[in-house]
């Protein structure tokens, strides 16, 4: 049985707007009656939780509204709904991360918001909460060590900015778009990013299908080991690198985003390491496929572990 948590109070009120932020209700919708899945409800995250990550000033600007940019720096309007919601979807990885190293495997119905930075959000992403769900778990000295597999189509800067001051944090990075400044960059032969020490990356150039995706992620998954088995791996399952996706210059189909996911888990069963993962990116006009994206990475789960 793989668990999933997800809570209605997710979604915050952002009126029109190209976060498909229903998209969460219709995967839990998806997954109610399905065999081997178990959804559950999480708790909040608390100030302290956040005050690990962010700065007070950013914590405080999204709590109250002000400095309204501030508030607004990762381009969601803000309004009262906007804090307690955020609190949610970082309190629902943490659940699920602590489900990951009971039972090896967990899911959180949430993104894992990897453009958040200390002090400021960017692209959708207000609190970074893979970041604050590992600090919430050293800190209750479940773990010592994560690596984060990001396979969203973006760059998560976010992560890796906190990475640079978190040795026990890993980041490595399959992508199809840089992010820098609060903007994406299609084509990373024109711009991609800078490594560093615990903050790696492979960028998958414009039209690239599913050999090449392969090769990358063969070339990624040796990084996650490169400072020791970590403790937990915390894995970023996209749906924006899908080819009818308005910011993808990828050429990747549904099948070869399930297949990506299966050897994700695969991997991760075979080496004996915990994975929670999150339903991070996706803006496909019919946000029906965005969805199947996120039923099939639970599909490959559970052609995993079930």
């Amino acid at each position: 049985m793989i668990t999933a948590y997800y809570h209605p109070g997710y979604a915050a009120p952002l009126g029109k707007h190209v976060m498909p932020i229903t998209k969460f209700s219709m995967v839990a919708d998806g997954l109610r009656d399905r065999a081997g899945i178990r959804l559950e409800e999480p708790a909040p995250v608390t100030e302290d939780d956040l005050l690990r990550v962010h700065t007070p000033e950013y914590v405080a600007a999204v709590r109250t509204g002000e400095p309204r940019a501030l508030a607004e720096s990762q381009k969601f309007p803000w309004s009262p709904e906007l804090y307690p919601s955020v609190c949610l979807t970082s309190g629902g990885l943490v659940a699920a991360s602590r489900r990951a190293l009971r039972d090896g495997v967990a899911a959180a119905v949430v993104s894992g918001f990897h453009h958040s930075h200390a002090d400021h959000g960017e692209g959708f992403c207000t609190f970074n909460g893979l970041v604050v769900a590992a600090e919430a778990l050293r800190a209750s000295g479940e773990i010592r060590t994560v690596a984060v597999l990001d396979m969203d189509l973006h760059y998560g800067n976010g992560t890796a900015s906190l990475a640079v001051l978190r040795p026990w944090l890993l980041n490595v990075c399959v992508y199809g778009n840089d992010y820098q400044g609060n903007k994406p960059y299609s084509d990373v032969s024109v711009l991609h990013h800078e490594d560093g020490v615990n903050h790696r990356s492979i960028a998958l150039p414009n039209g690239c299908r599913r050999d090449g995706m392969l090769a990358a992620m063969d070339e990624a998954f040796p990084l996650l080991l490169e400072h020791g088995r970590p403790d937990l791996l915390m894995y970023q399952a996209g749906a924006d690198p899908y080819r009818e996706d308005p910011y993808s210059p990828l050429d990747l189909d549904l099948d070869d985003l399930r297949e990506r996911d299966r050897r994700v888990f695969a991997f991760a069963k075979a080496n004996g390491l915990p994975i929670v993962w999150v339903l991070a990116g996706g803006y496909t006009e019919d946000t029906r496929k965005v969805v199947q994206v996120h039923l099939n990475t639970f599909e490959a789960a559970l052609e995993v572990y079930g």
